[in-house]
């Protein structure tokens, strides 16, 4: 796979163009909220949506994702650094964009080297655990914002105190976030394209401005490009792989299944591998641009497959808008703070979900318990999230291989013969549940004098498994039984001939 595009894009359409302008007025005041949830300034989000849309535009498979700042991403990013930068300082921000560096190299090496079914590592119930659990932290982060307390020590007991405490609510903060609710969710209801998060930004900057607004608001915001550099601090390099590992396959987990299921809503055909290289240069612009790690969103991709969007260039489009209104982002200084932290919790308020726990229960305890888990540990680590990722999938694995070494071996016998099928996968994982097996069999069974082993009942079958079967018929007709196999599944006849040699039936 070479470092391109995914085949020439079609021309853009008009409908690329109404989709890309309608995204990007979506896009400013969700990217100065994800900034700040991300301990930035919130400036950078529009750094971070600008570069992100135009880099992702030239090499992503899906016509529709749109690519830029997203709440999960953020939250990673300020779990990821919070604990070694003070969130919003300058050494912080420089971190942030070798983060960004980092998981764009990381997701452009592997969707270069053709491994995008890696991002599958994340499997549902780690998903359903930390989506949900995220999302409660997020909205216990903005919760003090939408009601003008400001922080109170940690993330949930600022939530808590919050709370607690209306006599300390900043009634204009809550009336603003309020009103920006009702226009998020309201409006949708209206009709899927009613701008409510636009005009909720514009009415309260322009009230603002009206009544002098003495709550907390934006404060300076710079206007201009971003500052393109690459001047960080690399020797720091090490202390981020891990962190930009877990945010390149938490995120990637997101966009995937978002591309995957508009390629299937509209038939086409869509490569992970090249959207992880779509993906990773979209947050190598974004590092370069001095803002923060990206990701792709599920409401500005189907708000862009509404507009009307057909390829690729409608995130070209939005990258282009967002940086052209980057020339007037001093006015947004007197946007009051409550705005955006309404804004985030309307996009994430989704995600707080009780069913998809209800429904592992019943299809699987023990998947249910990694859910669970991963669920806990999101809320206990918060906003150190990574940490309980990886301990989902860890677990995820254990479950799996647990049941891959615990194969099943039904036997029964006729007339002289006992006869084995093992099910599953005999691998060198499962080799001892065989020998076990094969071991109690014999023993409850000495008049014998036949061992039938049926092989169609297993998935694949390797070496060392292959060779540990050839050593338990060879054990059996040591013991004076007539060894053979049969049933041997085509998958596994090539490496059963070799490894048999034809002298058990093979």
């Amino acid at each position: 796979m070479s470092l391109r595009a995914a085949g020439t894009p079609r021309r853009p359409v008009v409908g690329d163009i109404v989709a890309g302008v309608t995204v990007a007025l979506v896009l400013v005041p969700q990217s100065l909220a994800y900034a700040e949830l991300a301990g930035m300034p919130a400036v950078r989000g529009l750094y971070a949506a600008a570069a992100a849309c135009l880099a992702a535009a030239f090499f992503a498979s899906s016509p529709y994702l749109q690519t830029g700042p997203v709440a999960l991403t953020a939250l990673l990013t300020l779990g990821s650094l919070g604990h070694v930068a003070q969130p919003g300082s300058e050494r912080y921000i420089v971190l942030a964009a070798l983060l960004a560096l980092v998981v764009g190299v990381i997701r452009l090496a592997l969707g270069v080297l053709r491994l995008g079914g890696f991002a599958y590592m994340m499997s549902q119930p780690v998903v359903i655990g930390f989506s949900t659990a995220a999302a409660l932290v997020i909205l216990a982060t903005q919760l003090p914002t939408a009601l003008g307390t400001g922080p109170d020590g940690g993330i949930f007991p600022s939530a808590f105190s919050a709370l607690a405490h209306p006599d300390r609510w900043e009634l204009w903060s809550v009336g603003l976030a309020a009103v920006t609710l009702a226009l998020m969710v309201g409006g949708r209801r209206i009709h899927p394209l009613f701008p409510g998060v636009l005009l909720a930004m514009v009415a309260a900057i322009a009230w603002s401005a009206l009544v002098d607004y003495d709550g907390p608001t934006l404060g300076d915001v710079p206007g201009g490009l971003p500052p393109f550099s690459l001047d960080l601090p690399y020797g720091e390099l090490v202390d981020l792989v891990i962190p930009g590992l877990i945010i390149a396959v938490v995120g990637f987990a997101e966009a995937i299944s978002i591309a995957r299921r508009y390629a299937t809503m509209e038939r086409q055909v869509w490569d992970p591998s090249q959207e992880l290289i779509g993906q990773g240069a979209a947050n190598l612009a974004a590092g370069a641009a001095g803002a923060f790690p990206v990701g792709g969103s599920f409401s500005r991709t189907a708000l862009n497959h509404l507009a009307g969007a057909r390829t690729r260039w409608s995130g070209a489009v939005t990258g282009c808008v967002v940086a052209l209104l980057m020339f007037f982002t001093p006015v947004l200084s007197t946007m009051p703070r409550a705005v955006l932290g309404a804004v985030v919790i309307g996009a994430v308020r989704s995600l707080v979900q009780l069913r998809p726990f209800v429904d592992l229960w019943r299809y699987s305890r023990a998947q249910f318990y990694i859910a669970l888990i991963t669920f806990v540990l999101t809320v206990a680590l918060a906003p150190k999230v990574g940490e309980a990722v990886l301990v989902g999938i860890l677990l995820a694995v254990a479950v799996h291989l647990r049941r891959e070494i615990l194969i099943s071996v039904p036997s029964w016998t006729e007339e002289d013969a006992v006869h084995l099928k093992p099910k599953g996968v005999l691998y060198f994982g499962s080799v001892a549940s065989l020998e076990r097996t094969f071991m109690a069999t014999l023993h409850d069974h000495p008049g014998v004098s036949r061992l039938v082993v049926h092989l169609d009942g297993l998935g694949r079958v390797d070496v060392t498994g292959a060779l540990a079967l050839c050593s338990l018929l060879a054990e059996a007709e040591e013991a004076g039984l007539t060894a053979s196999v049969a049933d041997v599944p085509p998958q596994a006849a090539r490496i059963v001939a070799r490894v048999l040699d034809g002298r058990w039936g093979s």
